[in-house]
């Protein structure tokens, strides 16, 4: 998994005793039933953490609910204990807790975010899907069937959306990231060295190339995933090899490494 913007093999601080939020990413809620059948979604990162004693647990949200109000939970969920938080975020999940982080009172309560893969200047996949009503309505219902809130907030993830939310939230943007460690970790599928699973990501790719979204993991672009003033990172991966085990992938190395800015 090729690196760019941070030394390999680092090594966290302690983690014992730690405590670290992870909010889920789209269908983050549904992808985690299926463990079971052998699908992993940040869950091999959890048992990671929790192995190195850790105090590690995932923020329950509808992970399809608009991002304003999964920000709130995430909110409360980091001011529930008196023990401030490192918080991890992948996807849609680093929108939220981003939100979450510019209320003065939450962000003094972390000590750090990691956000991976995350939309925050938002996604042509979305885009495309919120555009076409009959895709937008069948997402909707597929977002209700699988128990992961109404779909609401599948249209928070569109580049119209995220321009006008950064726009008005910019400045605000801005000082947490001059105040707060942040590290957002984007990537671009490379054609020639995508194996296995991250291969199914590849026509994603270039139909987001062709839209002049540049080099990106199949579903966000390296430049919407990338906040101004933050620390930045960029890996070739597909949209979940960074939080999913598989052939090629290594997501408790990316986060060790993440971690170690902390």
């Amino acid at each position: 998994m090729a690196r760019t913007g941070l030394r390999p093999a680092l090594t966290p601080p302690g983690l014992r005793g730690r405590r670290i939020l992870m909010a889920y990413g789209l269908l983050g809620e549904a992808l985690n039933r299926l463990r079971p059948f052998g699908m992993d979604y940040m869950g091999a990162q959890l048992a990671w953490l929790r192995a190195e004693g850790a105090a590690a647990e995932v923020v329950a949200v509808p992970t399809s609910a608009p991002v304003a109000e999964n920000a709130r939970r995430i909110a409360e969920a980091i001011l529930s204990e008196p023990q401030p938080c490192l918080l991890v975020a992948h996807s849609k999940g680093g929108l939220e807790s981003l939100a979450a982080l510019l209320r003065p009172e939450v962000a003094g309560h972390c000590r750090g975010f990691v956000a991976i893969q995350s939309p925050f200047f938002g996604s042509a996949v979305a885009d495309a899907l919120v555009g076409h009503g009959g895709l937008h309505d069948a997402a909707r219902w597929l977002a209700h069937a699988l128990r992961i809130g109404q779909g609401d907030g599948l249209a928070d993830l569109t580049t119209h959306a995220r321009a006008a939310w950064m726009r008005e939230n910019g400045e605000a943007v801005a000082e947490l990231t001059a105040r707060l460690p942040v590290l957002c970790i984007a990537s671009s599928l490379d054609r020639a060295t995508a194996r296995g699973a991250d291969r199914r990501y590849l026509p994603l790719v270039h139909w987001v190339e062709r839209r002049g979204g540049g080099p990106n993991d199949g579903l966000v672009s390296v430049r919407s995933a990338l906040l101004p003033g933050a620390r930045h990172l960029v890996l070739n991966a597909s949209h979940r090899a960074l939080v999913s085990s598989g052939e090629g992938r290594d997501p408790i190395g990316v986060l060790r490494d993440a971690l170690a800015m902390f």
